[in-house]
């Protein structure tokens, strides 16, 4: 039998409990017959404060990821799709790898993360140096940066917003991000990435690369973009950005 309402695909989303963002921006990118099915992770102890705050962050959601897999798997779902991003980037091209393979052996189903799409997306693109804007602590962005140097981009300037708690993330207000993407801008930038699913950019990027005349991905998008394609579906989205409009 086929979903009523899924009945092109189902996706399996992994979310930490306290993003308030990834949620509705994928219910607003979505295509006829595709439907986002979340479970969440507990996080019990939000503190961002600092870079070992930060890093108990990513010790909870590992303890956690396993069980909110399996609890999403019971709707059957076609594909996973991760609805947080810093756990994808953490321990470079190996810890990414490591990640989608402890996904896979978990539900058996291929996997979109953002690290991943963020690199499919800028090869497309041709771009090579790039700006970022993370809501990171210093060794949040440590990790961004050796991912995406691992991969063979050059980081030229990245803007770490340092959000002191996990749902303040989702607290950042569109004249910071626009602040934040010029500070990382520049003449030679190639692209600019935005990283952190919490942080509400999709409108925004855009708005910017029409602005700015070169590519604005936000990381929400790009995840949301590469689950669509890779289960074939090729819908044009509209309203947030060049990825899901024109590729």
């Amino acid at each position: 039998m086929t979903d009523a309402l899924g009945w092109r695909r189902k996706f399996g989303v992994i979310a930490p409990s306290t993003n308030t963002i990834v949620e509705p921006d994928f219910y607003s990118m979505t295509v006829a017959g595709v439907t986002a099915h979340f479970s969440r992770i507990h996080i019990r102890n939000q503190d961002l404060s600092d870079d070992a705050n930060f890093e108990n962050l990513l010790v909870q959601i590992r303890s956690e990821i396993g069980s909110a897999c399996e609890r999403v798997l019971t709707c059957e779902p076609d594909y996973m799709v991760m609805g947080m991003s810093a756990e994808t980037f953490w321990g470079g091209v190996e810890g990414n790898r490591e990640f989608v393979r402890q996904i896979h052996e978990i539900t058996g189903l291929e996997v979109a993360t953002g690290a991943e799409a963020c690199e499919r997306a800028l090869n497309l693109y041709g771009a090579r140096r790039i700006g970022v804007v993370t809501p990171y602590q210093p060794i949040g962005d440590a990790n961004v940066v050796r991912f995406f140097g691992e991969i063979g981009f050059e980081v030229a300037n990245i803007e770490g917003l340092k959000c002191p708690t996990a749902v303040s993330i989702a607290h950042v207000t569109e004249p910071e991000l626009r602040r934040a993407i010029l500070a990382v801008n520049a003449p030679d930038i190639d692209a600019i990435v935005q990283c952190g699913t919490n942080l509400s950019m999709v409108r925004l990027a855009d708005e910017a690369e029409r602005w700015l005349g070169k590519p604005v991905i936000a990381i929400n998008a790009a995840t949301w973009w590469m689950a669509l394609r890779e289960n074939n579906i090729t819908d044009k989205v509209y309203g947030a950005g060049t990825l899901l409009r024109d590729f």
